[in-house]
């Protein structure tokens, strides 16, 4: 696969960097030299500089033949949440959400072809996944992805999809473009989506989308519940209506028009 062509402006050096500190997860939070160098598709030698200067900054931590990132890190996201009001205003009516429905709650955003988590209030009960501020997931599988992914201009979201890598993360994920296209205009008109064991085995999961003071879309909220415990049915009868209301307090909040946009009441629309 040829790479993609870049400005004169472009630094690849600081591209590798950013790489390099991508390459430790929840999954490898230890690497060794070689490890990191495959990962990146980097020689050892420019992984062990761009390691070494990252140590000398204070990313990131050398025990010996392997390295860690240190909490420093999370100075390069900060950056962003400080700066990003949203947030923190929608935190309170995650936390009543959460009361209220004893489910946990979330607020995402799109970036690329990823939500990412940037406000979370955790129900009270063991989780199958840890899912944390930051977490990211592939947005064609989630209910907060589909709900942004929806309401994008109609260009844009033929170009996502032409060349999204709709990989199947269970056997029920959409992985057709087309399908996924039609499921799409449903979620525009509804409102909100509901996926359905997409993401993760036993996992079903609401979200509605939330809107800036123009009218677009910004990000969602997402409700997510263990089939053991939520039918379809219940989800839409329970969790929509505190979802919807929650969502309106935080577009109030904003200085919104909450009426602006919305789609369908609760209860229409049908779902996979």
């Amino acid at each position: 696969m040829s790479e993609p062509v870049r400005a004169a402006h472009f630094v690849r050096s600081f591209e590798h960097g950013l790489a390099v500190i991508r390459a430790f997860d929840a999954e490898h939070p230890e690497r060794t030299l070689s490890e990191v160098a495959r990962t990146c598709d980097l020689t050892r030698a420019a992984a062990r500089r761009l390691l070494l200067t990252l140590v000398d900054l204070g990313y990131v931590r050398q025990d010996g033949r392997t390295f860690r990132l240190t909490a420093r890190v999370l100075e390069l996201g900060y950056s962003y949440l400080s700066s990003f009001s949203l947030p923190q205003i929608a935190e309170p009516h995650l936390e009543r959400l959460v009361e209220r429905t004893r489910e946990s709650s979330s607020l995402c955003v799109l970036d690329g072809d990823d939500v990412v988590y940037v406000a979370r209030v955790p129900a009270r009960r063991i989780m199958t996944a840890a899912i944390t501020v930051g977490t990211r997931f592939p947005a064609h599988a989630t209910s907060v992805g589909r709900v942004i992914l929806a309401h994008l201009p109609d260009e844009e979201l033929q170009a996502r999809l032409a060349r999204a890598d709709l990989r199947p993360l269970t056997a029920r994920t959409i992985v057709s473009a087309r399908a996924l296209r039609a499921e799409l205009d449903r979620v525009r008109r509804q409102g909100y989506a509901l996926v359905d064991q997409e993401l993760e085995e036993g996992l079903r999961s609401i979200a509605a989308p939330v809107r800036d003071r123009g009218g677009e879309v910004v990000a969602a909220v997402n409700i997510p519940v263990h089939v053991s415990r939520n039918s379809l049915a219940s989800v839409r009868r329970d969790l929509l209506p505190p979802l919807l209301a929650a969502v309106a307090g935080i577009e109030t909040d904003l200085g919104l028009s909450t009426g602006r946009g919305r789609a369908a009441s609760p209860g229409t629309g049908t779902h996979r």
